[in-house]
């Protein structure tokens, strides 16, 4: 915990860093919202299909839906999509033959719902 799903563009594939996206990110999450380095999950879908704006090939799109345990305050809550927003933006190369979109958007887990647990095993 947290979990990030970042979704892009295919087109954008080869200007997004996003192993250095994902150390920000991860960064971000636990100076900023008080996240465990080791519960940090990223997962990145790259869409070859989309239909953005009037459908132009001149469109491409980056999004990053976070999902953290509720309770920050508002305060926190801005302070990290702002982050975020600004580490997706330095770690996708100029692309002047598109207009990105970038968007974060941040979602509350039910701390009563939510479950998760670590399976510490390792293979012999």
């Amino acid at each position: 915990m947290p979990h990030t799903t970042v979704e892009y563009s295919g087109t954008l594939a080869e200007a997004f860093d996003r192993p250095a996206f994902g150390k920000d990110l991860h960064e971000a999450l636990v100076t900023i919202a008080g996240g465990r380095a080791g519960g940090c999950k990223t997962r990145f879908v790259r869409h070859d299909d989309l239909w953005i704006a009037d459908g132009s090939p001149y469109h491409a799109m980056v999004h990053a839906e976070i999902s953290l345990l509720s309770g920050r305050s508002a305060e926190t809550r801005r302070a990290l999509t702002g982050a975020v927003l600004a580490a997706l933006r330095r770690h996708i190369a100029p692309t002047p033959q598109y207009e990105v979109q970038f968007s974060v958007d941040l979602r509350d887990l039910d701390r009563d719902a939510y479950v998760g647990h670590v399976d510490a095993r390792t293979a012999s």
